[in-house]
């Protein structure tokens, strides 16, 4: 998948080159190289290290993320496997037949464990990330839709797919990349999460499918998949529409076997066709590999697979990519292989006794109102109480805490609550109870700062600090 970002605009007294500090300088070489061309000459490797380690040194601590649901940490043996594996591409099945049988060993353990009828007989695959692997989810949706729609002789123009309005942006993209259109259920105080509810009125024959999120990007709270599907149910009885499901479980995926194991939500439920996790969230390994397992091999249609040579026969293999890091899937076999159930549930479950500590805490302040505590995935959010001050805001928290070092976005919430702006932490593994303690010694002290305003701190420029 082809991503682009926005340049960096340069600082107006920005200068064009980067000086070598006379200690990393060695006799003979440049003592300043071009920032935006390339040199014109070689520097030995010594130093040009030294300059790329000092700018990736500017970067934020990614322990202290608190933003990002991506893995920020792995053990030692990890780090040297990563190492060992790093030149291997995992679209070269023949070259590395090792690592393809790896990818295939891991899809069929997340089939087994999210309860697909037949896990051995399946199909899945390895993505870059799970936004990657929720655009193969929904094209499969889509081709789906398409064969039952002309094999009944009927058009297959204007496909949608119904979502949530607090949908991750990545869903956006999939519609707007694939021509379909969009359907959002609106979020309120009342149904903050996609639930079922009046959900036939963005249902008809023209959709697709419906996503259900396990994990709301926005606060981490779960869409109740079982619910959404028995008001499909109910649709599917009065008007005979058969609508499928994909979950969307980038970061629950990996969290509900463990810490909900009653909960209803993969393949156990029937409507559910497909679903998408992040092996670099909760899946523990470093950013690089996300997972989609369809229920059995008729759910992902034939005519989006292609046959490659492997081993003096044929490997299937459905991607947007081609050429891409195969040291991940081996990263996340490490860790199947190192955790198992017990242990993920063990980790899993330190994660979230650490959020429910921070949102314990953080409820108690006078300031703030919990939207949600942190209970499904290791993710709570908070408000400002409206009646606390006039004289600061989450935004402005938020630039004090990144002054500690912390990373806490500050966002509105969608279209549909636009004047409620709150700010989220995710636990991940990593930051431990003795973090978060100091975590919250921070917060404390920036909001009692803040209190102690005698006016109101400038407002300018305000804008949401995620997209993640």
């Amino acid at each position: 998948m082809v991503t682009t970002s926005r340049r960096v605009e340069r600082h107006e007294n920005e200068p064009d080159s980067v000086g070598l500090n006379p200690l990393f300088a060695r006799p003979g070489e440049a003592t300043e190289l071009p920032k935006f061309r390339l040199p014109a000459g070689e520097s030995l490797p010594e130093t040009a290290y030294q300059i790329v380690h000092d700018e990736a040194m500017l970067d934020g601590n990614a322990r202290l993320n608190l933003a990002t649901f991506v893995g920020t940490w792995m053990d030692e043996h990890a780090q040297r496997l990563y190492l060992e594996a790093a030149d291997k591409n995992m679209i070269d099945k023949d070259e590395y037949p090792q690592t393809a049988a790896v990818e295939t060993r891991c899809w069929t353990m997340l089939a087994d464990l999210w309860h697909a009828p037949d896990p051995e007989h399946t199909i899945g695959t390895s993505t870059i990330g799970s936004s990657e692997a929720c655009m193969l989810g929904g094209l499969a949706l889509k081709r789906r839709w398409q064969h039952a729609r002309r094999a009944a002789g009927k058009s297959t123009e204007r496909p949608n797919l119904v979502m949530s309005s607090a949908v991750q942006v990545c869903w956006e993209k999939f519609c707007n990349y694939f021509d379909v259109e969009p359907r959002y259920v609106p979020i309120s105080w009342d149904h903050k999460v996609l639930d079922g509810y009046e959900l036939e009125k963005y249902v008809d024959e023209n959709t697709i499918g419906v996503v259900a999120i396990l994990g709301v990007t926005y606060t981490g709270m779960y869409e109740p998949v079982e619910k959404i599907a028995q008001a499909l149910d109910r649709i599917q009885e009065t008007t005979g529409l058969d609508v499928p499901i994909h979950v969307d479980g980038a970061s629950g995926a990996m969290i509900a076997p463990f810490l909900q194991p009653d909960l209803r939500w993969d393949f156990a439920v029937d409507r559910v066709a497909s679903i998408s996790t992040s092996g670099h969230k909760y899946g523990l390994v470093y950013p690089g590999v996300g997972w989609v397992v369809w229920r059995s091999a008729d759910a992902l249609p034939d005519d989006l697979v292609f046959k490659v040579s492997y081993l003096g026969g044929e490997m299937p293999t459905f991607a947007l990519n081609f050429s891409r890091p195969g040291a991940q899937v081996l990263l996340q076999y490490y860790m199947f292989l190192r955790l198992g159930i017990e242990g993920y549930t063990r980790v899993q479950g330190a994660s979230r006794d650490v959020a429910l500590y921070l949102s314990g805490e953080i409820a108690k302040m006078p300031a703030f109102e919990l939207w949600n505590d942190g209970s499904d995935i290791p993710v709570f959010a908070w408000r400002l109480k409206p009646d606390h001050t006039k004289n600061w805001n989450l935004y402005h928290l938020s630039d004090r805490l990144r002054m500690k070092g912390w990373l806490v976005p500050a966002y509105p919430m969608p279209a549909d609550l636009p004047d409620v702006t709150v700010q989220r932490v995710v636990v991940r593994n990593g930051l431990s109870h003795d973090l978060a303690s100091a975590f919250l010694a921070d917060l404390r002290e920036e909001v009692a700062y803040l209190d102690a305003l005698t006016g109101p701190m400038p407002a300018e420029a305000h804008h949401p600090g995620f997209h993640h």
